[in-house]
């Protein structure tokens, strides 16, 4: 069975006779969401999503034109402003690129544990930009033709995230992991997430940091292959700090190797946990 939101998709393309009508139904919601007042009831929470929600219906109806996307989140905005429950974005709903898949899971795995974490009664209105901003990522990234507004969502969306981090329970301050595919040392879409991640912390710490950046390998080759391996992890994330901005001289490397695995595994064990790269941000 088709979701709500694919089924509403399928509506759209197959009835080009209903545009007029359609039209009429997406303008109704869109003016409801414009000339509603500050909601009175509901949580923080609810009340900083309507707002986040309306700025986005309006930027999608008054400067995209693209009045059915904006029609779908007024009525985000408008369950919101009758204290309903409005969850982010499902990725299976929408039509992604099969390369951004992993890292807007990666980008929405973090937001519902920082949501779940108490977010949305610690920092609502972060938290409530973080959720929309989400929804304007994903919106952006399916139809995939507007680099600038991708990454201006994904930008906003990480910067909200670097707020919202610290009301997350048991995060370690400053520690942040990227994961590497097997007896591989560039960085993939979930790992440039995370080395995104810590480029808007550092920019936001606003004084000159450090950083560390100590890789690891698995048990799964030999003991001076996966010391080599390791070291290559590093830098290769050294490297892509440096291109984010950082200064060079602020990054120090090293390399374990298979010698401080995370999860320990008999030799030769392919382990995914055990092919990273620990940063500390200080």
């Amino acid at each position: 069975m088709q979701s709500p939101k694919l089924m509403e998709r399928s509506v759209r393309l197959a009835i080009p006779f209903g545009v007029v009508a359609l039209l009429s139904g997406c303008a109704s919601n869109i003016e409801q969401l414009r000339k509603a007042s500050a909601p009175s009831g509901g949580t923080a929470f609810t009340r900083a999503l309507v707002s986040e929600y309306r700025d986005f219906t309006l930027f999608e109806a008054d400067d995209m034109y693209d009045w059915p996307e904006a029609d779908y989140f007024a009525r985000k905005g408008l369950e919101a402003g009758g204290a309903e429950v409005v969850l982010l974005e499902d990725l299976v709903n929408w039509d992604l690129p099969l390369d951004k898949v992993p890292e807007l899971t990666d980008a929405r795995s973090r937001l519902i544990a920082a949501l779940d974490g108490g977010a949305r009664d610690t920092n609502p209105a972060v938290a409530a930009r973080a959720q929309v901003k989400f929804d304007c990522w994903v919106e952006q990234q399916e139809e995939n033709h507007q680099p600038d507004h991708i990454a201006a969502c994904k930008k906003d969306f990480e910067h909200a995230m670097a707020q919202l981090v610290p009301t997350v329970v048991d995060l370690v301050p400053g520690a942040y992991l990227v994961l590497f595919d097997f007896d591989r040392s560039d960085i993939n879409a979930a790992g440039q997430s995370v080395i995104d991640r810590v480029l808007v912390v550092a920019a936001a710490k606003g004084v000159p940091v450090s950083i560390s950046a100590t890789g690891h390998a698995d048990r799964s080759g030999p003991e001076a292959h996966n010391m080599a391996l390791s070291l290559r992890r590093a830098y290769s994330v050294r490297e892509a700090l440096i291109a984010g901005g950082i200064d060079p001289n602020a990054i120090t490397v090293a390399g374990r190797g298979e010698s401080e695995p995370a999860l320990e595994t008999p030799d030769g064990v392919k382990e995914q946990d055990n092919r990273r790269v620990e940063i500390i941000l200080q």
